[in-house]
């Protein structure tokens, strides 16, 4: 069930990254930020009214605004590491985190992958790495090499390193509740440490709030129904596995590329990255 879930939480991201793009091109990238946080909430809140509210377990509240804190703290360097850096170094060395999250995992909350599982999320990591630098047509160890001359790139770095601790507290707080009340509380405090900064850099752009209010409700949608299918899944495997499982969000992008927009060609140029991040999934279904 679980695997069912990543690959639903998969495809729901993609559809919120096109939502995301698309407000990208009218309003700035904190605002945007602000509205996925934000337009969030009101559907994990009639979940929560549907499904019923939870007994809250103790350390709920602390977990919810550690995310906040992580969450945020990632977005805002990726943002930077984006301005700063080519996006094809950025997407590849992003998915450090998956490697990241691994260990952290293992240390913080005692979730230990068997031996299939580690060769999966190994395996899922590579793939999105060769995907991305043969896309981009760059060497393999470009995005590392930048490490030491991009500032961008040292940026991405710190994203991915706040990323990591962002998929713990948030399945920590749907563990002391259920999925509904976790994404609800952690976003709640995610949108609470947003909306200051964005009314200091981006104020002008909440005026054109409501004529966008279509793509921001669709934003909304998109990302609660990513965070509570990649919540749930959560709570029934180890967070690296389902993470590790969603990179698979990249094949279905991609498939979107050949269907609408006749980009075979690149496609083909990738394929040796996709089956390598094929094979980790296997793994990771045998594993999990």
């Amino acid at each position: 069930m679980w695997l069912g879930l990543a690959l639903a939480a998969a495809l729901f991201q993609v559809l919120r990254n096109t939502a995301m793009k698309r407000l990208g091109h009218a309003l700035d990238e904190y605002i945007n930020v602000w509205g996925r946080f934000t337009f969030l909430l009101p559907f994990a809140l009639a979940t929560c009214v549907l499904t019923g509210w939870p007994a809250l377990k103790p350390g709920f509240l602390a977990w919810c605004l550690a995310f906040g804190v992580c969450q945020t703290l990632s977005t805002l360097a990726l943002s930077k590491a984006l301005k700063l850096a080519e996006i094809s170094l950025v997407t590849a060395l992003w998915k450090v985190s998956l490697l990241i999250l691994l260990g952290m995992a293992w240390v913080t909350i005692a979730e230990t992958p068997n031996a299939l599982g580690v060769a999966g999320v190994l395996l899922s990591a590579a793939g999105v790495y060769l995907l991305n630098v043969t896309r981009a047509r760059i060497s393999p160890w470009a995005p590392l090499a930048v490490l030491f001359t991009d500032r961008g790139q040292r940026y991405t770095l710190l994203a991915a390193c706040f990323y990591a601790p962002s998929v713990i507290t948030i399945k920590q707080a749907i563990l002391a509740s259920n999925t509904a009340a976790g994404t609800l509380g952690a976003y709640t405090a995610a949108s609470l440490i947003m909306t200051p900064l964005v009314l200091t850099t981006s104020s002008r752009h909440f005026r054109a709030v409501p004529r966008h209010w279509k793509e921001f409700v669709a934003l909304g949608l998109f990302a609660a129904l990513t965070t509570m299918s990649q919540g749930k899944a959560y709570t029934l495997t180890l967070s690296s596995y389902v993470e590790a499982v969603k990179q698979i969000e990249i094949l279905f992008a991609m498939a979107v590329g050949v269907l609408w927009f006749g980009e075979a060609q690149r496609v083909r140029e990738s394929a040796l990255g996709a089956v390598v991040m094929l094979a980790g999934m296997m793994l990771l279904a045998l594993a999990g």
